[in-house]
């Protein structure tokens, strides 16, 4: 009879791999640092295996079959988490622990309305937040470090299953004086001469600007902006002119910034945009529940 490893030392190795150091990994899974290595060790003599290099660096070292057991030791405890949760949801939707990944061009511009919303719908959620780029939100997604991610599409959403929630209109942002501020409406085209500014690589904003308007963006002599806060003020000094999301101008990102916003126009019925959405894992088993925080989002999601 094979003696199976514990989820306990399933979560040592697999912290340890994340984190790339004993005293964090133990930091994080609340143990001390020798009560995390006897785990491990216990874990290599279970297995007859040997998945540490044992040296003088004090930075763990994988052998290639410990980074092998990592990723079956990663999707094990996603597995075994996903029965809890079938039992948890069955009892009480919608209620104890929710960790959630959003991403920055919608944080800071949705949170703060939508919180109090959830907190009122849901007074038994108790939501943890994480705010990245949308790659490593999908990377936590797929590890299991996260339930839910609030993001926008399109984007390459890997194997995740998606709810679109809202359209998100984009607004031309000029600068004072700019020719295409005397326009009621912007037609898309007419950006195509401009000095277009946009985000740093990683943000999917830029790409989802580019791919609605069908614009060639420039880095604006090489520089590019960290934040939607810092894009305003690159505009607001007559450095060109950029695409802004209407939750982001409906949350307060011009700060007061004398900038001229104007809709745009483009063949079809919808502007040109991006769409609030959902994500999960594959088949989880808080779909349903899941699902259900849509109405909520919606109703916080006020689109000038």
């Amino acid at each position: 009879m094979i003696i199976l490893p514990s989820p306990q030392q399933l979560r040592y190795l697999v912290t340890l791999a994340e984190l790339g150091h004993f005293g964090r990994a133990a930091s994080a899974c609340s143990v001390t640092q020798s009560t995390l290595s006897a785990g491990l060790i216990a874990l290599e003599r279970q297995l007859d295996a040997a998945l540490l290099e044992r040296g003088p660096s004090k930075r763990p070292i994988f052998t290639p079959l410990g980074l092998q057991v990592v990723e079956r030791a990663r999707a094990a405890l996603v597995a075994l988490e996903a029965v809890a949760q079938t039992a948890h949801a069955a009892r009480a939707p919608l209620c104890g622990p929710l960790r959630l990944g959003v991403i920055p061009t919608i944080g800071p511009y949705l949170l703060p309305r939508l919180m109090p919303a959830l907190a009122a719908a849901f007074p038994r959620l108790k939501l943890w937040l994480r705010e990245e780029q949308t790659e490593r939100l999908l990377e936590g997604l797929e590890a299991g470090r996260l339930d839910v991610l609030l993001l926008a599409l399109p984007c390459d959403c890997g194997r995740a299953e998606t709810l679109p929630i809202a359209h998100d209109a984009f607004w031309a942002a000029l600068p004072p004086g700019h020719r295409l501020a005397e326009q009621a409406v912007v037609p898309v085209e007419a950006l195509a001469a401009e000095q277009l500014l946009l985000l740093e690589d990683g943000h999917c904003l830029r790409l989802q600007a580019q791919q609605a308007c069908g614009l060639p963006f420039s880095r604006g002599h090489g520089f590019a902006a960290t934040s939607l806060h810092t894009l305003v003020q690159m505009v607001a000094g007559g450095l060109g002119a950029t695409l802004l999301p209407g939750l982001a101008i409906d949350g307060g990102v011009l700060a007061g910034a004398d900038l001229r916003l104007r809709p745009l126009s483009a063949d079809g019925a919808v502007p040109p945009g991006r769409t609030i959405a959902l994500a999960w894992r594959p088949k989880s088993p808080r779909a349903a529940e899941l699902r259900g925080l849509a109405p909520t989002i919606a109703a916080a999601l006020k689109l000038v």
